[in-house]
């Protein structure tokens, strides 16, 4: 059985001058997004695309939104619970392709490194796991710098 699922995620930038920047698991330099956990658009949409792909539910309704014990968590966690639940499903992920979409700050130097930590976070190979950036040439809350968005689709394979 093949199965594909999406994800979408948006945040705005914090207010907060120590909020740090998370992406695909990577920190990267500039303002931190507002949210309840780490904020971490890249790895939200990816989450959102392996329950989507098993027909699982969504990132809130599987950690919740704004529990406790959530506040600040690591993105990455969420990820993993994501792909256990997937993977009782008797599915698996096949690949990733994400596209951030930001018009600050620039990503392309960081695009290498958020690739490489979903990889290994998912246990696929390299080249299973894609990750664009571009922007919206400055139209929109995103081209005025407000915030980040992401997409990512996952295809999944497995008995189902």
């Amino acid at each position: 059985m093949i199965r594909i699922g999406q994800g979408v995620d948006v945040h705005a930038f914090s207010e907060d001058a120590d909020r740090r920047l998370v992406l695909g698991g990577v920190e990267v330099p500039g303002p931190g997004l507002a949210g309840h956990s780490d904020a971490d658009v890249v790895l939200h949409a990816i989450t959102d695309a392996l329950l989507g792909a098993g027909a699982l539910g969504d990132l809130g309704s599987v950690v919740g939104v704004d529990l406790p014990e959530t506040a600040g968590a690591d993105s990455s966690d969420f990820l993993r619970t994501a792909l256990v639940m997937l993977r009782d499903a008797g599915l698996g992920p096949v690949n990733v392709d994400v596209t951030v979409v930001a018009q600050r700050p620039r990503l392309s130097g960081h695009v290498a490194a958020m690739r490489e930590h979903v990889a290994a976070v998912l246990d696929l190979p390299l080249g299973a796991v894609s990750v664009k950036a571009t922007t919206t040439d400055r139209l929109g809350f995103i081209g005025r710098g407000e915030g980040v968005a992401c997409l990512a689709v996952a295809l999944c394979e497995g008995a189902g």
